[in-house]
């Protein structure tokens, strides 16, 4: 048992090594795209500054504070997209057989798809995302408790599991229906730009369906809320900052269950 749980381990770093000589090959094309993937977040960022040079609140929230929500929100998303987004690539796999030939290998399939074509090239957009969001944190005067120093790195992992599991189970889709990939880009880049503001920017249905029927509001918003010691305006009790690990895991138990049965859906392409 232990020797085949360390066969498939050495099977998965050698897809991951593949992966990163072949991406590295051309250190100086690597090098640009490096460079020009900061530039999504950097956006996000941006976007922030400037309307604040035209508003002294967003939201009912300042500057600093909507840099907390903006941080959160950057950080955990560039880190999904890096593990995680290149699953949106699934309707090709299937058009093509890809996928096909990926599911008779003795090999996890999620596991497969994930470090066959992993972005490395976006680890500068996550290292710009975590940057963004250890300057808000720092910037924003918040009183340290040793819960809050907790949650300050907890928030982002949750937001990540978060992210991930709406990347997998928005391309889940792609089992039943392959052209799917505008109904899954506008729930996860939909989401990162829901989860930049604060959600009290938003107003009537779209905001109850995007913040609390798809749980987004637990992404940033609400661990902000906690982390700076602010009464939601919303009206909601203050544990519900604190709940994002636990809606995380549940993302994440629903994607992993949506793709569970979507693959066993999954009917060859005959390609």
């Amino acid at each position: 048992m232990a020797d085949g749980r360390g066969g498939t381990l050495r099977a998965y770093r050698a897809l991951l090594g593949a992966q990163a000589r072949s991406q590295t090959a051309y250190r100086t094309s690597f090098a640009v795209d490096l460079v020009g993937n900061v530039g999504a977040t950097a956006f996000d960022v941006l976007t922030v500054l400037v309307l604040f040079g035209v508003t002294r609140e967003l939201g009912g929230f300042t500057l600093r504070e909507t840099l907390v929500v903006v941080g959160l929100s950057a950080c955990a998303f560039a880190t999904a997209d890096l593990l995680v987004g290149n699953i949106e690539r699934i309707p090709q796999y299937v058009r093509t057989g890809l996928l096909d030939a990926v599911l008779v290998r003795p090999l996890g399939a999620l596991p497969q798809l994930l470090l066959m074509d992993l972005p490395l090239r976006k680890v500068s957009r996550a290292v710009f995302g975590l940057a963004v969001w250890v300057t808000a944190v720092a910037s924003a005067g918040i009183d340290w408790t040793p819960g809050r120093a907790l949650l300050v790195v907890l928030a982002p992992l949750a937001a990540v599991v978060f992210f991930g599991s709406i990347f997998v189970a928005t391309a889940t889709v792609s089992f039943y229906w392959v052209e799917s990939g505008q109904l899954a880009n506008s729930l996860t880049y939909g989401g990162r730009d829901f989860t930049s503001y604060p959600v009290t920017v938003y107003g009537g249905w779209f905001r109850a369906l995007f913040a609390y029927g798809l749980g987004f509001a637990f992404v940033s918003y609400h661990p902000a809320l906690a982390l700076l010691g602010r009464a939601d305006p919303l009206g909601l009790p203050a544990w519900v900052g604190w709940a994002a690990p636990g809606v995380a895991v549940v993302a994440a138990a629903l994607a992993a269950a949506a793709w569970r049965v979507g693959i066993r859906h999954y009917r060859s392409t005959g390609s």
